[in-house]
């Protein structure tokens, strides 16, 4: 079982896809950075708050010791139910980012992959001039096959 398992993780297809969570774990973190850290004040400033996360609409009652706040985390771990639109907001811009750099990946390579089909099909199409000394030598053993014989 266990040269089993080990012939498993060695396959090639296992350590790609390994490979692939761990950079997209990574990538996820730097669009979160930019999503939150860049994009969202920015967002925020233009719509009024300088803390987009700080948008909510509180469904039940606040602590008094928390009366005022708009700490949606501390309003959330005091059990408060709250609708977090901006955490919402945050989340879909997030989205979308990763999905545009995804689509912009997919189009490239897809663009890079129908020009290698289309230098393939036209290396095939297009027989390759010869070279002079093969065309001299064809020449010659036509002009010896065209003599009558001896």
């Amino acid at each position: 079982m266990l040269k089993e398992f080990r012939a498993f993780i060695a396959r090639g297809n296992v350590l790609d896809l390994a490979v692939a969570v761990i950079i997209g774990a990574a990538f996820g973190r730097i669009v979160t950075s930019l999503t939150e850290d860049v994009l969202m004040p920015i967002i925020g400033r233009i719509f009024g708050g300088l803390d987009f996360s700080s948008y909510f609409i509180p469904l039940g009652k606040i602590p008094p010791n928390l009366a005022g706040s708009t700490d949606y985390v501390a309003l959330k771990q005091a059990g408060v139910p709250l609708i977090g639109y901006g955490a919402f907001v945050t989340q879909a811009v997030n989205f979308l980012i990763v999905a545009f750099i995804i689509f912009m990946l997919l189009r490239t390579v897809n663009r890079a992959m129908a020009m290698f089909e289309k230098e393939k099909a036209q290396a095939a199409e297009e027989p390759k001039a010869e070279a002079a000394e093969i065309s001299l030598l064809r020449e010659i053993r036509d002009e010896l096959k065209a003599r009558p014989p001896a």
